[in-house]
């Protein structure tokens, strides 16, 4: 699998460059999640990072690049609501 080095902004990850693996499409997931374990054993906390454009071209106005910014609220959806869906939790 192909994987490409995208930036992260806000958050516990704000200035790094990670690799990420792509999909099918040779897109990063939209929406990137880091479990951080606790110190004292309980549950991992878990990171969310939304994809973002990292910037455009001039004359089409196409996507140059992928970065990840910090989603504090967490991985709600942003989407349609599907019918067949599972519910959040």
């Amino acid at each position: 699998m192909r994987s490409e080095d995208v930036p992260f902004e806000g958050g516990p990850l704000d200035g790094r460059v990670l690799p990420v693996l792509l999909g099918p499409t040779g897109h990063p997931p939209k929406v990137y999640e880091v479990p951080v374990p606790d110190a004292d054993g309980g549950p991992p906390t878990v990171l969310v990072y939304r994809r973002a454009q990292a910037g455009t071209t001039r004359r089409l106005g196409l996507p140059k690049g992928w970065k990840y910014t910090y989603a504090p609220e967490g991985g709600r959806r942003t989407g349609p609501r599907w019918p067949w869906s599972r519910p959040d939790a």
